[in-house]
C-alpha cells in the first residue's frame, strides 16, 4: 500500500511530464487534480477531451498503486469515456476514481471527472489495469 507523498515522489520521478496533483488515496480509491491552465483548453473553451482521458488514466493508476504498492509496470488494456458535458475552461479538474475488482491479473476501477466545485460530473470513465505476475 502506498500513500499518497509516496506515489507523488513516484510520479515525479517516473513520469515528470504529469502535472497533477493528489489530493487522496487509500481504500480502493483516489482524487486527483490537474490545474487547468491554456495549455489544456481546446477551441470553444473548454478542457479538451485527451487532458480528461489522461487525468482519469492517472486517478485508475493512482488508486491501483495505493492498494497495491508500487507495481511501475502494471498497464492501462482499456479505458472508455464518456463526456457528459462541457467542462469550465476556468476551473480545474476533479478526478474521483473507485476500483470495482481488484484482482491478481486484472483491475477494473471507475472515474468521475468533474469541474471543480460542481456537482455533476463533465465525464465518466471505466478502465482495466493488467497486473504483471509479481516475482518472488
Amino acid at each position: 500500500m502506498s500513500n499518497k507523498e509516496t506515489l507523488a515522489a513516484f510520479f515525479r520521478e517516473e513520469f515528470p511530464q504529469s502535472d497533477f496533483v493528489i489530493e487522496s488515496v487509500g481504500d480502493r480509491r483516489a482524487r486527483l487534480k490537474q490545474v487547468i491552465d491554456q495549455r489544456h483548453l481546446r477551441p470553444g473553451g473548454t478542457v479538451s477531451g485527451p487532458v480528461l482521458m489522461g487525468v482519469a488514466d492517472a486517478a485508475l493508476y493512482a488508486a491501483i498503486l495505493g492498494e497495491m504498492g508500487l507495481v511501475a509496470l502494471a498497464v492501462t488494456t482499456q479505458l472508455n469515456v464518456n463526456f457528459l458535458r462541457k467542462p469550465s475552461a476556468e476551473k480545474n479538474i476533479i478526478a474521483d476514481c473507485h476500483l470495482i475488482k481488484v484482482g491478481k491479473t486484472l483491475v477494473v476501477g471507475e472515474v468521475f471527472l468533474y469541474s471543480e466545485g460542481d456537482s455533476e460530473p463533465v465525464a465518466h470513465a471505466v478502465g482495466t489495469y493488467a497486473i504483471p505476475p509479481r516475482q518472488e
